[in-house]
């Protein structure tokens, strides 16, 4: 009996034996499964928080505000970190970046300074207009308190009314005629001076008998045009009354809450369909001459970003809320335009195939 209950006793102590060895097997395999997707977990959590450090961005100084708008939305929709705007003009954004300012995003108010002109062997060889502005004559409050400006702001609105060709010589003339102050920011660091300069000279062809260069020839002789690095140095200066006129963006009067006078289509560079006629008009400097063309507000990544994924995702964001910039004074472009002179990422791509970019030439 002794032999029977000890052979039961072993019988059940074997059984309970297994029965522990299959319960720690199946808790190592359910161990197992766990850290397989909780590393699965943590490899998914770092391939998209895979950003080490905030997406940094330049902007031309006129569209830091629009910039900034669309860069918090995106980092709102994405919870991908942005990094504040840097601005100044584009010319002068692509030199830093060329030099080697980090730099992930460069929205630029000129397609020239993305290409290899300006951001040498760090350009992508390809940018998206995504918007267009129109150049304007702004002034401030303190612009009205000279019989002489008041003369000038009357002309325009006569010209304005009239479209007559005598009416807006007589606006320009006196423009130009010394007695009063025009800012024009550095053509060779701001497109906004150089296109200054440019609608003057369609403003002459129309307005004075072909002549290119009358009202540009008269300004220069009267040395009545100031200058900065920016047409967003010269506000202040015109809020405070030390010059009375300032060419700049039409948005970016809007935004520093700027009277402001409209000009002809034909002079101010805003009309994608006029950009034959633009082109008659060129601008000479060190950098080489630069011919006309319509304003585009462009968007690219340089070679040199480090969050290259997050940038092309912003692109990407800019084209497919374009349309909210119509609130800054900006004509968004509907599709948007790629200019290339080799085949952008699969991300832009992707944005061709939804209908969103249509091819639109080289970027030179």
């Amino acid at each position: 009996m002794k032999m029977q209950r000890r052979g039961v006793s072993t019988a059940a102590f074997a059984a309970v034996l297994v029965v522990i060895v299959v319960i720690v097997m199946a808790a190592v395999v359910v161990s197992s499964k766990s850290t397989t997707t909780s590393m699965s977990s943590s490899s998914a959590t770092s391939t998209s928080s895979s950003q080490g450090a905030p997406l940094v961005s330049y902007s031309a100084d006129a569209y830091a505000t629009e910039v900034t708008a669309l860069l918090n939305g995106f980092s709102s929709s994405t919870a991908v970190q942005v990094a504040p705007v840097k601005s100044g003009g584009s010319t002068a954004d692509a030199s830093a970046i060329k030099a080697g300012a980090p730099d992930d995003v460069f929205v630029s108010a000129s397609l020239g300074a993305t290409s290899s002109q300006y951001l040498g062997n760090l350009t992508a060889n390809w940018a998206i207009e995504f918007a267009t502005d129109q150049l304007v004559l702004a002034y401030s409050n303190s612009t009205t308190q000279t019989a002489a400006t008041t003369n000038i702001i009357g002309l325009s609105s006569t010209a304005i009314k009239s479209n007559a060709t005598s009416d807006w010589n007589d606006f320009f003339t006196a423009l130009v005629g010394g007695t009063v102050k025009v800012g024009i920011s550095a053509p060779a660091q701001d497109p906004a001076g150089l296109r200054a300069w440019l609608a003057l000279e369609a403003a002459g062809y129309l307005y004075s008998g072909g002549n290119q260069q009358a009202y540009v020839s008269a300004l220069l002789s009267n040395k009545d045009n100031v200058t900065a690095a920016s047409a967003a140095d010269l506000v202040a200066p015109l809020q405070a009354g030390d010059i009375q006129f300032l060419f700049t963006y039409r948005s970016a009067a809007i935004s520093n809450e700027l009277n402001y006078i409209a000009l002809d289509s034909h002079v101010n560079l805003g009309t994608p369909s006029l950009g034959p006629f633009y082109s008659q008009f060129s601008y000479a400097d060190s950098a080489g001459v630069t011919q006309g063309g319509p304003i585009a507000i462009c968007v690219t990544v340089p070679l040199s970003a480090v969050n290259t994924a997050e940038a092309l995702r912003f692109v990407q964001y800019v084209v497919q809320n374009a349309k909210s910039l119509s609130t800054f004074g900006l004509v968004p472009l509907t599709p948007s335009l790629l200019y290339e002179s080799m085949p952008p990422p699969a991300a832009i791509q992707q944005l061709i195939t939804q209908g969103l970019v249509a091819n639109n030439g080289a970027l030179l």
